[in-house]
C-alpha cells in the first residue's frame, strides 16, 4: 500500500514523527504540494492526506489507485465528499484533537486584552516603569472577568470547552446554539444572536463556515456589540467582515478583538487589521500544541488502521 501526505510541513517537519505510517504502506510525505504537483505525487497512492490542498472530482478521476483520502484536520471541505462516494473513496477527519488547545487560546487573546499582558510587558522593557514614582504603573484599563458575559456563538467541543474555562473565571456564560436550552450545562443561558451580540461583553466564534455564518459578524452585528466588548475569532477567518472590523476597532467601539484566523492566510502586508494596536492576530496556531499535533498524527494512523481492518472510523460524508 503506498501512502502520500501532500502537505506535512505544518503538522510536523520531522520526518521520523511519521515513521508510524511507515508501519503501514510506503510511505512519501512531502512539506507542501502546488495544486500542479498534486496528480503527479499521488498517482500511485491508494492512501491520500491532506491538510490544504484540494482534492476535488478533477483530481480524483486521474487516480485510479486512490480508495482513502485522510483529512488532517476536522474541517473537510477541502475534499469533493460527493465525488468521493461515487467513486468508492472513503474520505475520514480527525475531530476534536485540538478541543483544549483551542479553549486555551480564546482565552490567552482575553487575558491579553483585559490585563493588557503584551502591553505592560513592553513598558517594563523600555523603562517606562523604572521611571515612574510609584510602585504600581498603569495607563490602560485592567480589567477583572469574573462577572462578565461571555457569548459563545455554536456550542460542540470547541465552544463547551471555552465555556467551562470562562466558568472557571467566575464568567456568564451565554450560548448560541441549535441544541435545547435541557442540553446545556445548568447556568449556562441560551439566546438569540442578537442578544448574544448586544449583551456579551466577549463575544468567541466556535461555529463552522458556511453560506449562513459566511461574515455573520458584519457591521451590523458589530453596532450591537457592547462598548468597550472583545471579539474573539479562533473559527474561521470567514465568520468576520474583516473590514468591517478594522473600522469598529479604529472607531474605538470595540477594546479590542483576538484572532487566530483570518480570511486569507497568510495575509497580504496591506490587510487592514493587522496593524492595529487594538486588534492581536495569532497566526493559525490555536490548534498547533505539541500535544495537539501528536493526538492528530496518532488518531490518523489509527484511522487508516481502522480501515484497513474494515472497520473506517470518522467517516465523513
Amino acid at each position: 500500500m503506498k501512502i502520500v501526505v501532500l502537505d506535512g510541513y505544518t503538522l510536523s517537519a520531522d520526518r521520523n514523527d511519521w515513521r508510524a505510517l511507515d508501519e503501514l504502506g510506503e510511505t512519501v510525505v512531502y512539506d507542501r504540494t502546488e495544486k500542479a504537483d498534486i496528480v503527479q505525487r499521488a498517482r500511485q497512492a491508494e492512501v491520500l492526506l491532506t491538510n490544504k490542498c484540494v482534492i476535488d472530482r478533477q483530481v480524483m478521476e486521474q487516480l485510479p489507485e486512490l480508495k482513502y483520502i485522510g483529512v488532517l484536520a476536522t474541517g473537510y471541505n477541502i475534499v469533493d465528499i460527493q465525488a468521493a462516494a461515487e467513486k468508492g473513496i472513503v474520505v475520514t477527519n480527525v475531530p476534536a484533537y485540538s478541543t483544549e488547545s483551542v479553549a486555551q487560546m480564546v482565552f490567552a487573546h482575553i487575558l491579553n486584552l483585559t490585563q493588557q499582558v503584551g502591553h505592560y510587558a513592553a513598558e517594563v522593557r523600555d523603562n517606562v516603569w523604572s521611571n515612574q514614582p510609584d510602585f504600581s504603573y498603569r495607563n490602560t484599563p485592567v480589567i477583572e472577568l469574573a462577572g462578565k458575559r461571555i457569548g459563545i456563538v455554536g456550542f460542540g467541543r470547541t465552544g463547551a470547552a471555552t465555556a467551562r474555562l470562562a466558568a472557571a473565571f467566575g464568567m456568564e456564560v451565554a450560548v448560541y446554539t441549535s441544541k435545547p436550552e435541557s442540553a446545556l450545562p445548568a447556568g449556562y443561558h441560551k439566546v438569540g444572536l442578537d442578544e448574544l451580540f448586544a449583551s456579551s461583553d466577549v463575544v468567541s466564534l466556535h461555529c463552522p463556515l458556511n453560506q449562513q455564518t459566511a461574515e455573520m459578524v458584519n457591521a451590523s452585528r458589530l453596532a450591537q456589540m457592547k462598548q468597550g466588548a472583545i471579539l474573539i475569532n479562533t473559527g474561521r477567518g470567514g465568520l468576520v467582515d474583516e473590514a468591517a472590523l478594522a473600522e469598529a476597532l479604529k472607531a474605538g467601539r470595540l477594546l479590542g478583538a483576538g484572532l487566530d484566523v483570518l480570511t486569507s492566510e497568510p495575509p497580504a502586508a496591506d490587510h487592514p487589521l493587522i496593524h492595529l494596536p487594538n486588534c492581536f492576530i495569532t497566526p493559525h496556531i490555536a490548534w498547533a500544541t505539541a500535544e495537539a499535533r501528536a493526538r492528530l498524527l496518532d488518531r490518523v494512523v489509527e484511522n487508516i488502521k481502522a480501515w484497513v481492518a474494515g472497520s473506517p472510523v470518522n467517516v465523513v460524508g
